[in-house]
């Protein structure tokens, strides 16, 4: 099996509170990996893990066949990866063409590479118009844009995005999508969060689901298909929070203490049309 990520037993721990409890991850290059989860279940603690930031406490990491904790080869491995965190990292008093020129620098890349690229991100995602406005400027949804281009822009074999979906408009959402296609249709492999199902379900090849900080489904999206949707299978994994199908007593109540009469059937005055 030719995997791009495979992890042993990894677990880190916060003090007492264990937020990822021995995952062992299997993903084959070439996919579309949705790592899905509640909040707080250790989707974006097993990124930072997996890309560099966050040291495990145990356990082990191969990306690309490399360990992104060894001083030897973790400087190989982020040349080969791109990566938007959950907080997006953006420096704010730079333009957008400005921070898509630094991160091309951070790879050496030729400035005519770099300037093409730059332009061509920057148009595709609808970012062209922003001009010199600075990055702390933007509404989250363009600083997720940028944040996307400045992880592509490298041409990255393995792409790790942080809820790349969040925040942003319906066009965009599909731009996005259509982006990740190419991406995966040249062999690249992506591993992508998302609390978006249909989104999930639609564009991924394969799924993990965490819960509690423990893997607890791990398949690929034509078998998944075979017995229940992905929402059927992600809740059975995950469960869900007693009484949530339950009213609020409250509720039952009319707006400001006043009771909620059942609607009843009003007969109208004799001569009018009962049509309406």
């Amino acid at each position: 099996m030719n995997l791009a990520i495979e992890t042993t037993g990894l677990t880190r721990y916060f003090d007492d509170f264990c937020a990822v409890d021995g995952v062992e991850l299997q993903v084959e290059r070439g996919n579309l990996y949705g790592f899905l989860g509640p909040n707080g279940a250790g989707k974006s603690t097993t990124i930072k893990m997996l890309t560099g930031i966050l040291a495990p406490s145990s356990g082990r990491v191969s990306l690309l066949g490399k360990d992104p904790w060894n001083a030897a080869e973790a400087i190989e491995i982020k040349k080969q990866i791109g990566v938007v965190p959950e907080d997006l990292a953006l420096f704010d008093n730079l333009t957008a063409h400005e921070y898509l020129t630094f991160i091309g620098r951070m790879h050496l890349l030729p400035t005519d590479v770099i300037r093409q690229r730059a332009t061509e991100l920057l148009n595709v995602l609808d970012l062209e118009h922003v001009g010199k406005k600075l990055t702390f400027e933007y509404s989250h949804g363009m600083k997720k844009k940028l944040a996307l281009a400045a992880a592509l822009l490298p041409n990255p074999e393995l792409l790790f995005l942080d809820e790349p979906f969040e925040g942003v408009d319906a066009v965009t959402s599909r731009v996005i999508r259509d982006l990740l296609a190419n991406f995966v249709s040249r062999g690249s492999t992506i591993f992508i969060t998302s609390h978006v199902l249909e989104i999930v379900e639609r564009i991924c090849t394969h799924v993990g689901i965490i819960a509690g900080g423990k893997l607890v489904e791990q398949t690929s999206l034509e078998a998944l298909r075979q017995g229940s949707s992905l929402e059927q299978r992600f809740l059975e994994k995950v469960g869900t929070t007693e009484g949530a199908s339950q009213r609020l007593s409250w509720l039952e109540e009319g707006p400001a203490g006043g009771s909620v009469e059942s609607p009843t059937a009003t007969t109208p005055p004799a001569g009018e049309d009962h049509a309406t």
